[in-house]
């Protein structure tokens, strides 16, 4: 069974919007975390693309092309990912509390980021920042995620 595609397009807009807002606001929280941890701010971003430069990602303080860019985009990759789960779930169920639905899936991302995949494929921010960094990156997750459901049940 095949979804109509003006349903396609409202999910792949919905996913575009939260999921690159949640990209910035964890990439934000993760930078102000390693500046309070004494590590650079660029750190944790760096540290994404260990999955394709290897765990030295994470030791790289400096902005460039290779670790920064490429950790972003891994990243944003990624909260696309799971924007895009929220707000499958958000038109399935637009009766359900958004926030709940929101707290379910950056901890169902956390589960799978850190307990599922390999350890190659984390986001690799263990490598830079406490655990309790990441946990709040997945709450800031949480939130923008949460924030953009109600934003658009109160613009109606």
């Amino acid at each position: 069974m095949s979804m109509p595609s003006h349903i396609l397009r409202l999910l792949a807009g919905r996913t575009l919007r939260s999921g690159s807002a949640a990209a910035i606001a964890t990439t934000v929280v993760l930078a102000l975390r390693a500046r309070a941890e004494g590590q650079a701010l660029v750190q944790p971003v760096n540290a994404t693309s260990h999955w394709f430069l290897g765990e030295a990602a994470g030791r790289s303080r400096a902005v460039d092309l290779k670790h920064t860019l490429g950790g972003y985009a891994t990243h944003h990759a990624a909260s696309l990912l799971w924007a895009g789960v929220y707000e499958a779930l958000r038109l399935w169920r637009p009766q359900r509390n958004p926030l709940g639905d929101a707290a379910a899936v950056s901890a169902l991302a956390a589960v799978v980021d850190y307990a599922v995949v390999p350890k190659r494929l984390t986001p690799g921010w263990e490598l830079v920042v406490r655990p309790r960094s990441i946990a709040l990156a997945y709450a800031a997750m949480g939130l923008v995620l949460a924030t953009a459901a109600v934003g658009r049940r109160s613009a109606r």
